[in-house]
């Protein structure tokens, strides 16, 4: 049975934070808990939803700043791609300069993302997707739903490099790499709206 997948809308910078859920096993991963903690640890308990694990599609402060509560509420590991540590480091300092100056947990302790992971009995496909971040990642649902981060967005939109580690030539090599799934798969962002690789296709040069 595919996972159920919740959508809770987060924090200042309005973060998708997803939480998939086996509905026989009841267990459950979220992922990019970018705030408002206890929100998202008590929709899980009013669930019945029991996580195994974090999963950060990438290293950037609205997708993390829930991760060491949730960890330490849990006692679950939070998994990201090794190339985005150095983003996890710089969480709070960067959450300051963006969100201004109030108090934030530390980082979590972060573990290498694998290939795939599991929820219930079904297995997650981990894709690597450079460019926003180097260590993007995408995670593959079933065969229907791909969870993207901030790669790409709703109505041709795409996630930023203009940082320093940003790379637009990998971005758009990892949007093709999307873009080349069917056209029913449904694209859930780091932000905003849902939408589907068919309707992305229109507004990206392959």
């Amino acid at each position: 049975m595919h996972p159920v997948i919740h959508t809770l809308t987060v924090g200042a910078m309005a973060t998708n934070c997803y939480v998939l859920s086996d509905p026989q096993s009841h267990e459950g991963i979220i992922v990019d808990p970018g705030e408002d903690a206890e929100y998202i640890a008590d929709t899980l308990m009013q669930r019945s939803i029991r996580p195994t694990m974090i999963i950060a599609t990438h290293g950037h402060f609205d997708h993390i700043l829930a991760a060491f509560f949730l960890q330490h509420t849990f006692g679950i590991p939070c998994l990201i791609d090794p190339e985005d540590n150095f983003l996890v480091r710089r969480m709070v300092e960067s959450a300051k300069h963006f969100l201004g100056l109030r108090a934030f947990d530390p980082p979590p302790t972060v573990t290498p993302l694998p290939d795939t992971v599991a929820v219930g009995g079904e297995t997650i496909r981990i894709h690597k997707v450079p460019g926003h971040t180097p260590g993007s990642v995408c995670l593959e649902v079933a065969p229907s739903t791909l969870i993207v981060g901030d790669t790409i967005f709703e109505g041709g939109n795409v996630g930023r490099t203009d940082h320093s580690y940003g790379s637009r030539e990998d971005l758009a090599r990892s949007i093709g790499r999307i873009l080349s799934f069917p056209d029913h798969m449904a694209l859930l962002p780091g932000h905003g709206e849902a939408t589907t690789v068919g309707s992305e296709h229109r507004f990206h040069v392959q």
